[in-house]
């Protein structure tokens, strides 16, 4: 049986989480017209320079206070605010690597935060296992209220001698706590996993954990391969993809396609089709798309435009619902700030944000673990061939 894998750590591009779908670049910002514009602010600032008698944080600490006080104002969970180390680390995750400690983060029924290291990570390697709950980062308490963008970000950083980040943890099945200091590495990020199907040879399969600058090379080589091995049908697996980068994204929907609208962008100045170039890779076999409620942003937008052109069926659940999309603009001290400037829907006019995709074929996920999803999927392509 011809059998290709090309995968290390697949699982680790859930560290962009659902702020998935970015533009990045960086942008001339709009000046005040009046730099008076926080006349209490300047107050405040005055008086406590003045007549405050305790140590006070550093001026760029305290800005960067302002700046995160003033986005949460905004109540918009997917713009917000990183710091420099962690904005430079997050570039290079949208390349296709970070500095980090390897692992996965996963939220249990109880909020809490479960850590899954990779393989030959350096968090594996300092000792954390999987299924590790995380209870302080750098001896502070993990608020469960926290972003699960908040907590990747603790965890990713610059690469340098002695950087890393100190955890406190306990296993989930255990009541033990165990604490580690974890060096900060570069992780590698292959963002495509493909293979013909253990339980049919003829039917290949393609998982995309998110959208990075590699994803379209990685893509076509999958596609190469899998034709090599003569497949007459396709799966993909958008199940726990939590976006990235939107460019890449449309590339990968229009290999597809052969023609027709990608989606509908909705800015402040109104909406604007995009048209998909004819010529695809992946136009003629027949097509499912697995999808769930880990599926969201720029991986909702690759489900909606198959759904929507009627090029192939959704099986699994409804999925995430994040329809914006975020630009990352960089500010002059190298920080950087993420905020939602479009609203995505699909080539039917049909609202993403807060709604999800509905699948054609709806499953109950098996409580114990079985793959109830991809099994629909090879019967349903068996229908399809005859």
């Amino acid at each position: 049986m011809k059998f290709a894998w090309r995968f290390t750590v697949a699982a680790l591009l859930l560290i962009l989480g659902f702020v998935g779908g970015v533009f990045v670049g960086r942008f001339e910002p709009a000046r005040a017209q009046d730099e008076k514009e926080f006349p209490l602010l300047d107050e405040t600032v005055g008086y406590i320079e003045e007549f405050f008698v305790k140590e006070k944080p550093s001026h760029t600490e305290l800005e960067y206070a302002v700046v995160r006080a003033y986005l949460q104002e905004l109540n918009d969970p997917y713009t917000f605010f990183i710091e420099p180390a962690v904005a430079a680390s997050e570039s290079d995750a949208l390349a296709g690597r970070y500095g980090g400690i390897g692992v996965d983060i996963q939220r249990n029924e109880q909020g809490e935060f479960v850590l899954y290291p990779f393989a030959d990570s350096p968090a594996l390697r300092a000792g954390i296992r999987e299924g590790d709950i995380i209870l302080s980062i750098n001896d502070t308490a993990v608020d469960l209220s926290s972003s699960m963008d908040t907590i990747r970000q603790a965890l990713r950083g610059e690469i340098k001698d002695g950087a890393g980040v100190k955890l406190r943890v306990r296993n989930i099945a255990e009541t033990e706590e165990r604490e580690y200091f974890v060096q900060f590495e570069e992780i590698l990020i292959p963002s495509v996993i493909w293979r013909t199907l253990f339980e049919d040879e003829s039917i290949g399969y393609i998982k995309i954990t998110s959208f990075t600058s590699r994803t379209p090379e990685e893509f076509r080589q999958a596609v190469t391969e899998l034709r090599e091995s003569e497949v007459t049908a396709l799966v993909l697996d958008l199940r726990g993809n939590s976006g990235g980068l939107l460019q890449e994204s449309l590339t990968i929907a229009g290999e597809f396609l052969n023609g027709g609208i990608l989606s509908i962008e909705r800015r402040v100045s109104g909406e604007n089709e995009l048209p998909d170039v004819a010529g695809g890779i992946m136009t003629d076999l027949p097509l499912v798309v697995l999808v769930n409620n880990g599926t969201a942003s720029a991986s909702e937008i690759v489900a909606g435009a198959i759904q929507a052109n009627g090029r192939g069926i959704l099986i699994g659940q409804q999925s995430f619902g994040k329809g914006s999309i975020q630009r990352i603009f960089t500010l002059s001290d190298n920080s950087s700030i993420h905020v939602s400037t479009a609203l995505w829907l699909t080539p039917t006019g049909q609202t993403l944000d807060g709604q999800g995709l509905i699948p054609d074929i709806t499953m109950i996920p098996d409580e114990n673990g079985r793959d109830v999803e991809l099994g629909e999927a090879i019967r349903y392509l068996r229908q399809q061939q005859g």
